[in-house]
């Protein structure tokens, strides 16, 4: 993940505990050291938020605003600026993982670092052939953080990372949600942006137009009717056929 420029934790060492770990089956155990800007997680925020523990909560935020957002110190309301930037964070990364057909495998709340960097490298893998509802881990029986659902499950992950910090966003509740909800809501915009602009590099086009989001989506549903290879089709094999509607339109090799 770090050599694809998509930021992640990193390795530092990995130690056999001689111990069997009892999974689908006894395999051998071992720890895995890993390094990041911090491990500050959604769910440590819930941790102290479901104990009522607010003055937690807030030295919380302030350590992670000082440790990873110290420009949110300077806004108005800097807990709200914190649940922007990490909002924003997490929209670019999600897209990233998508980009290069990552599947997190486990995408709940303590597996969502707030510093915006990739944890947890367990039942995860990259796509090979192309289909959204790929999956892979074996608790995942009902596809909730299969490729396709990625967006929704970060986005549901930072909507609990909004209640925890509701209490000192503003002293009163109804506002609170309000500015917490705007903040939310510009999860999608910030994706599907991200995504845009990785696509346009991805295919080889120049310069944005109208018609490149169902461009990109034609070519997504051409290769999951083919089942081809996510990370080898690419522009490459794609030549200008014609202007049609206003959008550019290819001849693939699948």
């Amino acid at each position: 993940m770090h050599a694809l420029g998509i930021p992640a934790t990193r390795a530092l060492a990995a130690v056999a505990t001689g111990e069997q770990v009892f999974r689908e089956e006894a395999l051998p155990g071992a720890i895995l050291t890993r390094v990041a800007a911090s491990f500050v997680r959604v769910g440590t925020f819930q941790y102290f938020a479901a104990r009522d523990d607010v003055d937690a909560v807030r030295l919380l935020a302030d350590y992670v605003i000082d440790r990873h957002y110290p420009e949110a110190k300077t806004d108005q309301r800097p807990y709200l600026a914190l649940l922007r930037a990490v909002t924003d964070a997490q929209a670019s990364l999600i897209a990233g993982w998508m980009h290069v057909g990552f599947i997190h495998g486990v995408m709940n709340t303590d597996n969502m670092a707030v510093s915006g960097e990739t944890i947890d490298f367990g039942p995860c893998a990259f796509l090979d052939v192309y289909d959204p509802a790929a999956v892979f881990s074996s608790i995942d029986r009902q596809g909730r953080y299969a490729y396709g659902n990625q967006p929704h499950a970060a986005l549901w992950n930072l909507a609990r990372f909004a209640e925890t910090l509701l209490p000192i966003i503003d002293a009163g509740a109804d506002r609170a949600v309000e500015l917490a909800g705007e903040v939310l809501a510009t999860f999608s915009s910030r994706f599907f942006g991200s995504v845009a602009g990785r696509r346009a590099g991805k295919l080889g086009l120049s310069s944005r137009e109208d018609g490149d989001a169902a461009l990109a989506e034609d070519l997504l549903d051409a290769m999951h009717r083919n089942q081809a290879d996510f990370t080898l089709t690419s522009a490459g094999c794609a030549t200008p056929r014609r202007e049609q509607r206003g959008m550019r339109a290819y001849d693939l090799c699948l």
